[in-house]
């Protein structure tokens, strides 16, 4: 009986080890080399014949940029992983990049510049390119099923030794920014959010852009032409403002010279917030195109603070009742 017990014990042992193997959604990560990558060139300059990091890009010898694929759905997705090199706990970024199919896909340089620059900060910045791109499996849905590859990253940071889990982030850019407001309605792991030229009215943006009907939505979204209403409004924030969680301080950011996503998109959905009493603050940058180029610097500076408040520095949440002398 003792011997059947032990048989019984070793088996569940070895079961539960594979199942949790099996669990893992973490499939792969490789280390980049960025001296082999096309942009190592524009980092670095020569200094007494040696190549040596830039000014501007020393912070890289602080970060390691990994190429991660991980399981959404039961899908293969492929994504960038960067984080400090130092050991340590670390807040977490989930980055939600823009644009669609190849347009906008994460290139290693994202990873130099765009998520190391959070990185170096003292931050795991993690980051999707959705299902369809840059060689994931599946097919994108710009907005649709496609959210899960990106709140999914919550589970999967549990699986990165560095990253504290207890405080995550996300920080999306134009389609990336409409990929971050749904996600905050569907995952309550999120503790703060930025968002830059962010979509929030679909039916906007077909208005002001036809040819993102036509060259977009139309040839991404499911059922389109049976469902066009019904589909838009998901995408929308405009349209379920009352569904953000009022716990979530959300920083708004838009160029007002942004001819891709108009401005206005931000400001009506702010007096949504009004209405709602979630807490935002929003930023207009005078003459700001799109990415808000003109204010990189500021904007770099706005987000890394803003998330330094919330999530390095647990500062209490903005009182949103009506008050004061």
């Amino acid at each position: 009986m003792k011997n059947i017990i032990c048989t019984l014990l070793f088996i569940f042992g070895i079961s539960a080890q594979l199942f949790s193997q099996d669990t893992n959604l973490l499939l792969h990560q490789k280390s980049t080399d960025l001296s082999k990558t096309p942009i190592y060139p524009r980092l670095t300059e020569y200094v007494d014949g040696q190549r040596k990091w830039k000014e501007t890009f020393k912070y890289l010898d602080s970060i390691e940029i990994y190429m991660i694929t991980y399981l959404s759905d039961g899908l293969k997705i492929n994504g960038l992983l960067v984080k400090p090199k130092k050991k340590g706990k670390y807040p977490c970024i989930i980055y939600n990049r823009g644009g669609n199919r190849n347009f906008g896909s994460l290139k290693i340089a994202h990873g130099a510049i765009t998520l190391g620059q959070i990185a170096k900060e003292g931050y795991v910045v993690i980051a999707s390119q959705y299902r369809g791109n840059g060689g994931s499996e599946g097919k994108e849905e710009f907005g649709g099923k496609d959210v899960n590859d990106v709140t999914i990253l919550t589970e999967v940071l549990k699986e990165i030794e560095v990253a504290d889990t207890n405080r995550i982030g996300m920080y999306g850019w134009s389609r990336g920014g409409m990929m971050t407001y749904i996600a905050l309605t569907k995952s309550g792991k999120i503790k703060a959010a930025v968002v830059g030229g962010a979509i929030s009215d679909n039916f906007s943006s077909i208005k002001d852009r036809p040819e993102m009907e036509t060259g977009v939505l139309s040839e991404l979204i499911p059922n389109y032409a049976e469902n066009k209403d019904v589909e838009l409004e998901k995408r929308s924030a405009i349209k379920w403002a009352d569904k953000f969680p009022k716990n979530v301080p959300i920083l708004v950011l838009h160029g007002n010279s942004d001819w891709r996503v108009k401005p206005e998109q931000s400001l009506n959905l702010a007096l949504e917030f009004e209405k709602n009493r979630i807490p935002y603050r929003l930023i207009m940058f005078e003459g700001g195109d799109h990415g808000i180029s003109e204010h990189k610097e500021e904007v770099n500076e706005q987000v890394i603070r803003w998330f330094n408040r919330y999530l390095k520095n647990n500062e209490p949440l903005p009182n949103m009742e009506y008050h004061g002398q």
